[in-house]
C-alpha cells in the first residue's frame, strides 16, 4: 500500500501543528505524508525492544535521552518527522511540545507502506540534516541496515542479521538483534552435533 500524501502545496510545520491531532502525519521537503494505517504489532513488538535495550543501558548514554513515536521532530519549517525511536543528547533541542533540531541516533523500523520512504526521502533527509547513525529496522526480513555518517555522507550501509550483535557507533551499547526479533539462537552445541 502506498502512502497517502496532501497534494496542494510544500506544507510547513505551521500548516503541521494545525491538523487534527487524531491523523498523524510527516512533512519531508514540504511534501505531507500521512502514517496510517498504525504499525503492525510485530511493529510494536520490535520498538517496545529496542526500548527496552536502551532502558537496560541507560548509564551508558551519558545523559543522553531516547524517545519513541509518536514524538514530532523539527527540523526546519518543512521537514517534521516522527522516528519510531531517536536519541537526543543536546537538552536545549527538547522542548515540552517536541524536539527542535537533529538527534544523534535515529532507527526507522519499517513495514510495507513505509519502506521505500524510510530508504529513500528519510536516508537524505537525516544525512542532509546530519544524523550521526541511522538504523533501519526490517521487521518482515529480520535484519537491520545502518548508516553512518562521515564527512557529512552516509556511506554503504553494514548490514546484520537477526542472529547478530549490533554494537552502536554513536554509543558504546550493543543490542542483541535476536532479543530484539524475538528468537532463539540455536545451541551451539546442537550445531557441533549436526543435530
Amino acid at each position: 500500500m502506498e502512502l497517502a500524501k496532501k497534494e496542494k502545496k510544500r506544507y510547513t510545520y505551521s500548516d503541521y501543528i494545525g491538523w487534527p491531532d487524531d491523523e498523524r502525519w510527516e512533512i519531508i521537503d514540504g511534501v505531507a505524508y500521512n502514517m496510517s494505517p498504525a504499525p503492525k504489532v510485530k511493529h510494536q513488538r520490535i520498538s517496545w525492544n529496542i526500548g527496552e535495550a536502551f532502558v537496560r543501558v541507560k548509564e551508558k548514554l551519558k545523559g543522553c535521552m531516547p524517545f519513541s513515536a509518536p514524538t514530532d521532530v523539527v527540523l526546519d519549517e518543512f521537514n517534521v518527522v516522527q522516528p519510531d525511536i531517536f536519541v537526543v543528547c543536546d537538552k536545549n533541542k527538547i522542548t515540552e511540545d517536541n524536539i527542535k533540531g537533529v538527534p544523534d541516533l535515529v532507527i526507522e523500523i519499517t513495514s510495507r507502506s513505509t519502506e521505500l520512504k524510510d530508504k529513500r526521502e528519510k536516508l537524505f533527509l537525516y544525512e542532509r540534516f546530519g544524523v550521526k547513525e541511522y538504523i533501519i529496522v526490517f521487521p518482515e526480513r529480520e535484519y537491520v541496515e545502518r548508516y553512518v555518517l562521515q564527512n557529512g555522507r552516509y556511506m554503504a550501509p553494514e548490514i546484520f542479521n537477526w542472529d547478530e550483535a549490533l554494537r552502536l557507533k554513536t554509543f558504546d551499547i550493543e543490542i542483541n538483534l535476536w532479543e530484539i526479533f524475538e528468537k532463539e539462537l540455536p545451541n551451539e552445541e546442537e550445531n557441533k552435533d549436526g543435530s
